[in-house]
């Protein structure tokens, strides 16, 4: 494709963000009779859901301990159950099943999911819990368990399948999708902030707007743009400022494949299981020389899935370089860079883990799938999203690798810049840090939760 010389819309990223922004966008122009598709444009570097997106393992769930996290997810819960098919979305459910340091955090969950009308169970003590995951899987065996919050609603989407859905949706309204090009940097007027045109290796693209929605290369973009490294977050009961604190923080996201059916992990009914994520604090032992592999708190999450053709999930990720991300290559990204290669560590735990879990994992280490998985998240200071208008006419999606879930975000983003203020984005401005306005943090051994 030709770029063109100048277009109404466009939308750098070929991932969840930007082609949900871009169906939703094109849509809601068709709708107030304001044009079509053919006003936006999506731009990547590569192809259709070639970074993030497409590596995810898709867990899509309302288990946050955030309410505003929790009342965003369940609206994008509803745009995967509304495309089902075309987006290729199991709505199978999905389980925190937690140790008793986390039961408050949980109950609250709960508590809140009712009063949204999220249809969720929870079981609480350590024999009920029991009872209830060995009534689904009658080899179950973790310790340490006092509780278990059963969504029925969520589940998991099929990364790549799911992108080129979106992309399929976008374009039938008329959108256009440029890959192979590369963004190098933004024009700006000349009497005002706002960007005029985007700098690409094909040329430059004159543009009334502008959407960001690059995952783990939002620091890139962040940085074309000018807008600050180093920020101020007032946080604490006294109000206490926190000065030059680093915008951003690389993680690395631990993710691997046992290799057997994906039928192994039906349930007693013979259904498939919900996504399940399991945290406690009971000590873990190595399923191969049952060495001590930590007694401290420790979590994975896991489901069946005919994609990665196994079971598919992953643990807490780790920090990559220092804070401020300066000394991060994220190209080439994911599987395809050397940087990052899961190690035998990981399958140690992972697979140790699963076999904590289930008698039928036991003895299934050697059939992990080895090499190069995962990718790199992008992580805010607080590690919740940040969505925002910058220099007046750039929207950005800084989704601090709560991603692919977040299918919704894009019709929310597309509201925004058509001028309908959005409720449920308006906890995620980037002035929060600021003025304070911090999410609550949880027990969780994962910096999303």
């Amino acid at each position: 494709m030709a770029i063109p010389e100048k277009i109404d819309y466009a939308i750098i990223g070929a991932g969840i963000h930007g082609l949900s922004t871009a169906w939703h966008l094109a849509e809601k122009l068709k709708a107030k009779g304001k044009g079509d598709g053919s006003k936006i444009l999506v731009i990547d570097k590569e192809s259709i859901a070639a970074g993030a997106s497409g590596i995810a393992c898709g867990v899509v769930r309302n288990n946050y301990y955030q309410p505003a996290m929790r009342e965003l997810m369940a609206m994008c819960v509803e745009v995967w159950e509304s495309n089902a098919k075309n987006l290729h979305y199991h709505d199978v459910g999905y389980m925190q099943i937690s140790p008793e340091c986390m039961e408050e955090d949980i109950a609250s969950i709960y508590a809140q999911q009712k009063n949204i009308g999220y249809d969720s169970v929870f079981i609480q003590g350590a024999k009920d819990s029991e009872k209830y995951m060995k009534e689904m899987f009658g080899d179950w065996q973790a310790q340490g368990i006092t509780s278990v919050l059963h969504e029925k609603r969520g589940g998991y989407a099929n990364n790549t399948s799911s992108i080129y859905g979106l992309a399929d949706k976008a374009e039938s309204y008329g959108v256009r999708i440029l890959t192979g090009t590369s963004v190098k940097g933004f024009e700006y007027g000349s009497n005002s902030n706002a960007v005029t045109g985007i700098e690409t290796d094909k040329g430059l693209i004159k543009c009334d707007n502008v959407i960001i929605g690059a995952g783990p290369w939002i620091k890139s973009f962040w940085d074309m743009l000018d807008l600050p490294n180093k920020i101020s977050i007032k946080k604490g009961t006294n109000g206490e400022i926190y000065k030059d604190v680093p915008m951003w923080q690389y993680w690395y996201l631990t993710e691997g494949v046992l290799r057997v059916e994906p039928d192994t992990l039906k349930t007693e009914d013979g259904k498939m299981p919900p996504v399940i994520h399991v945290d406690t604090d009971a000590p873990l032992y190595s399923d191969t020389d049952k060495s001590l592999i930590t007694d401290k708190l420790w979590g994975i999450y896991y489901k069946p899935d005919f994609h990665f053709n196994g079971i598919q999930g992953g643990s807490s990720p780790y920090k990559v370089g220092e804070p401020g991300g300066e000394d991060v290559k994220v190209d080439p990204y994911g599987p395809k860079s050397s940087d990052f290669v899961i190690d035998d560590k990981f399958a140690h735990m992972w697979t140790s883990a699963l076999a904590f879990c289930h008698k039928r994992f036991e003895g299934k280490s050697h059939l992990f799938k080895k090499g190069a998985t995962g990718g790199l998240g992008c992580f805010t200071p607080d590690s919740f999203p940040i969505f925002d208008k910058f220099r007046e006419n750039v929207y950005v999606i800084a989704d601090s690798n709560h991603g692919y879930k977040m299918i919704g975000v894009g019709k929310l983003v597309a509201e925004e810049v058509l001028g309908e203020k959005s409720s449920l984005l308006e906890p995620f401005r980037f002035s929060r840090y600021e003025q304070g306005k911090l999410h609550p943090t949880s027990n969780s051994p994962f910096p999303w939760s």
